[in-house]
């Protein structure tokens, strides 16, 4: 009896031997994808889900090293250079702060930004069609959105012939984004009113010299230190009776008028390709940055109502969401 015992052991261990090794190769092979963001939104899902349809499953193929900053520059450098220790194959770096952490990190291992304004300003990439060095990704294209932001605002706000424009001077692409703005306002009759910000208490300057000098209308243009101070600014021109356009989803979520910015989810969709391409050998120099192709109209009802205005059908037509 224990001889029969002894040999069915032995036969088991036999058999599980080589499962174990099995399951240990597949964790040795599974790829390591550092995800560089702020707070967890649904487009990082859409990243997932693209990289899923690609035939890339997590914990079998990949495995995706997740780090969230905070909206301010200051956590990202610790958490690149994390992610580089980790030796992953790649970093996919959202927006500006994000990227620029993991450049600085590393020259060598590919980057792939997403959701960056302008990452010829920002001096990640040479050029959209020669990137060089080890970036590549997705540009949010928002110098070339100038014109549109104001073609709607005009639609909205006929009256708006003075028009203020709140944007952060440290920001890089800002010299970019004025002059795509100086260049369309006279097609529209508007007098640009550019009110700049460094830091906290800037805003509260901008607020009082708007109030002193009152504009038809304000327009935010897309900004880390901004975003952090949009509760701020919501209610400012909720309070002086402002329209607003922004270029970020949440400041329409939270009560600004309406805004319109690149399709993020689709983006996100894209930067999967991306990574797909850099895992299968392509280099990122040899990866042109892509624009964004599809757009988002959206448009905050209770807040037109309460400044009084009526959204024309027009541009009611182009939204992509409608806030009630």
């Amino acid at each position: 009896m224990t001889t029969i015992v002894l040999l069915i052991t032995l036969a088991l261990g036999l058999l599980v031997a080589p499962l174990a090794a099995a399951a240990q190769s597949a964790g040795e092979k599974a790829v390591r994808i550092g995800y560089l963001g702020f707070a967890p939104r649904p487009p990082d899902e859409a990243f997932k889900q693209a990289l899923g349809e690609l035939g890339y499953s997590e914990g079998q193929n990949i495995r995706i090293e997740s780090r969230w900053g905070e909206v301010s520059d200051r956590s990202y450098p610790e958490l690149a250079e994390e992610l580089v220790r980790l030796h992953v194959a790649v970093i996919v770096a959202v927006a500006s702060p994000a990227t620029r952490a993991a450049t600085q990190a590393s020259s060598t291992i590919p980057i792939v930004m997403v959701d960056v304004g302008d990452p010829v300003a920002y001096g990640f990439v040479a050029s959209l069609a020669h990137p060089g060095a080890n970036v590549t990704g997705l540009s949010a294209a928002l110098t070339e959105l100038g014109p549109k932001v104001l073609e709607l605002l005009k639609e909205v706000v006929p009256h708006a012939d003075r028009v203020a424009v709140l944007q952060n001077l440290t920001n890089p692409g800002t010299p970019a984004t004025d002059r795509a703005l100086r260049s369309a306002a006279p097609a529209f009759g508007m007098h640009l009113q550019f009110q700049y910000v460094r830091e906290h208490d800037d805003i509260q300057s901008a607020f009082a010299a708007m109030s002193g000098d009152r504009p038809d209308a304000l327009v935010v243009i897309p900004d880390h230190f901004l975003f952090t101070q949009r509760a701020r600014i919501i209610e400012f021109a909720a309070r002086n009776n402002l329209p607003a356009m922004y270029q970020l989803r949440e400041y329409v979520a939270d009560g600004g008028l309406m805004g319109y910015w690149p399709d993020r989810v689709a983006m996100f969709r894209r930067a999967a390709s991306y990574v797909d391409k850099i895992l299968k050998g392509t280099k990122p120099a040899d990866l042109p940055v892509e624009q964004p192709t599809k757009f988002e109209l959206v448009i905050n009802l209770k807040t037109a109502q309460a400044l009084g205005l009526t959204i024309p059908p027009a541009v009611l037509f182009q939204a992509t969401e409608i806030l009630r």
